[in-house]
């Protein structure tokens, strides 16, 4: 059982939520991650922890089924008293404009993942971290997007509107358990150089990349980086803030 407690991260076998997970076992948690499909790389992803003396393990499920996100924490619960949720699973859906967005099961499981699914791990983390249940208090850091504050016109507003449903959260949510012990923190990624922006439009990238002030995509270890920093005994007194990872755009 590490002294850092547990940390769970939905969405871990890729991009920022495998880097937060790897900096978490080496910041000294033992890690849960949560994954959908990708079983190689959330295997991968252990096995690297375990390999440099971290305790790890991976759960499969859909982070908007209730049943599932049950069965994460309860798999966390054996490692021992949860102390970090890093909310990071998320989907964007189709890219096009709103216009053309249809009803159905895209946009259903869009909000199911991003904002159904945030919630779920949040109020189980609660129920564990809050110093009124018992808990030994924590931290909670949402992954937000800059798309919550930019919108994503012609792209990904549908996208954007789950992210600014989080960015609400936070704020509700870091008010309303600050005094069991729990700060709630969110940060907002601009574009990071992982798979999930294959999906938009040929070009649309170097075009983007070029109005970032830094003028490069950010990587999922500088988010990392900050997310680990933002749950760290370096911020006792942050809590219901936002963090802007965005290079300067």
């Amino acid at each position: 059982m590490s002294d850092r407690g547990v940390c769970v991260v939905t969405g871990g076998s890729r991009g920022i939520g495998a880097a937060t997970a790897r900096l978490a076992a080496e910041n000294g948690y033992s890690v849960v991650i949560t994954y959908r499909e990708r079983s190689e790389q959330a295997r991968a992803v252990v096995d690297t922890i375990v390999a440099r003396g971290g305790q790890a393990d991976a759960v499969r499920g859909d982070i908007g089924d209730e049943a599932d996100v049950l069965r994460a924490f309860q798999v966390a619960d054996r490692l021992g008293p949860l102390t970090l949720l890093v909310n990071n699973a998320g989907i964007v859906g189709a890219v096009g404009r709103l216009e053309d967005v249809v009803a159905g099961p895209m946009l259903e499981a869009l909000f199911r993942t991003n904002v159904v699914g945030a919630f779920l791990a949040a109020r189980e983390a609660v129920k564990r971290m809050s110093t009124r249940h018992g808990g030994r208090g924590g931290s909670i850091v949402n992954v937000s997007s800059g798309a919550s504050q930019l919108g994503t016109p012609n792209v990904w507003i549908h996208y954007a509107a789950t992210k600014g449903a989080i960015d609400a959260m936070t704020i509700g949510l870091a008010k309303e358990v600050a005094a069991d012990g729990i700060r709630v923190n969110a940060i907002r990624p601009g574009v990071i150089d992982t798979e999930i922006h294959a999906a938009r439009p040929p070009g649309q990238l170097d075009k983007i990349r070029q109005a970032i002030p830094m003028q490069r995509l950010g990587t999922a270890d500088e988010i990392a980086r900050a997310i680990i920093w933002m749950a760290s005994d370096e911020c006792p007194y942050l809590t219901g803030t936002f963090l802007d990872a965005r290079g300067g755009l």
